[in-house]
């Protein structure tokens, strides 16, 4: 069996480095055939020319980037954002990603109402499932690390995660994105993993650096941190999640300043050690 078959690579991890089509026929080259697809690189491409690509590349999209962003309290703003949203779920489903993930939005500027910010994401939610039915597309619900909270996800637990599923009274169209990075953290992880059973939609693999310098920007390649990913991994696949290892790194201070091709192997390399 090929061992690089379940592993795959989210394209912000070449983000500046390589376009769309680029990454599509780079990650190829190494004998990578699955991509989690961000939503300005497909625009960039543009949707229809990059739904041919990764289909005649035979790239499995495991993941589309990123939704949510619902937790406006300008009424104008929170609608404007579904009706992108919705976008994205139509756009997911052209380029046949797996998944369209999505964080909640954080606090905004002016606002110290984390409750209300909270409550607005999950009615944004709600309202987004009948298209994702509709669109046969999984919502991956992704919550992220609490030091993000003010900015980017006010959902940032895996807890809340499957709260707001159980809540929401979903059916398949809404799953969970788990990302190492996000949850490494969590003393209740083992739980929580294990109560979102197949809900579980993405596996999304990093590693934290102790001397951590920069609030997205600064994640570290597998292994040079202290998350142990593998035990994660067992975690997932214990509570029936069988889909791809996704590598996502976000790394303005280094990864994103080498050459792509070496980048690729270096994940090829450090998949095989500690994921």
């Amino acid at each position: 069996m090929d061992e690089y078959a379940k592993l795959s690579i989210n394209q912000i991890t070449t983000r500046d480095q390589w376009s769309l089509a680029e990454a599509i026929t780079g990650y190829g080259r190494h004998g990578i055939h699955a991509i989690s697809v961000w939503r300005d690189k497909l625009l960039e491409l543009g949707i229809r020319e990059g739904a041919r690509m990764l289909s005649d590349a035979g790239m499995t999209v495991t993941g589309y980037c990123v939704g949510g962003l619902l937790s406006a309290r300008d009424d104008a703003v929170f609608q404007e954002r579904l009706e992108d949203n919705r976008r994205m779920i139509e756009e997911a489903s052209t380029i046949g990603a797996e998944c369209l993930v999505l964080i909640a939005g954080g606090i905004e500027e002016g606002s110290r109402d984390i409750d209300g910010a909270r409550e607005r994401a999950k009615e944004g939610l709600a309202l987004l499932l009948p298209d994702a039915r509709a669109a046969g597309i999984i919502i991956g619900l992704e919550p992220l690390h609490p030091m993000v909270c003010s900015l980017r996800s006010v959902l940032t637990t895996l807890e809340m995660a499957n709260d707001w599923c159980e809540e929401l009274g979903a059916g398949d169209e809404l799953g969970i994105a788990v990302d190492v990075y996000n949850v490494w953290w969590d003393p209740n992880l083992a739980r929580e993993i294990a109560r979102a059973g197949n809900r579980i939609c993405a596996f999304h693999v990093s590693d934290w650096l102790a001397d951590t310098r920069d609030l997205r920007f600064d994640r570290g390649m597998m292994g040079d941190g202290v998350i142990d990913i593998e035990k994660i991994r067992e975690m997932v696949e214990t509570a029936g999640y069988a889909g791809y290892s996704e590598v996502e790194i976000f790394s303005e201070r280094n990864w994103w300043r080498k050459d792509p091709d070496d980048v690729v192997e270096t994940v090829k390399d450090r998949y095989r050690r500690y994921v």
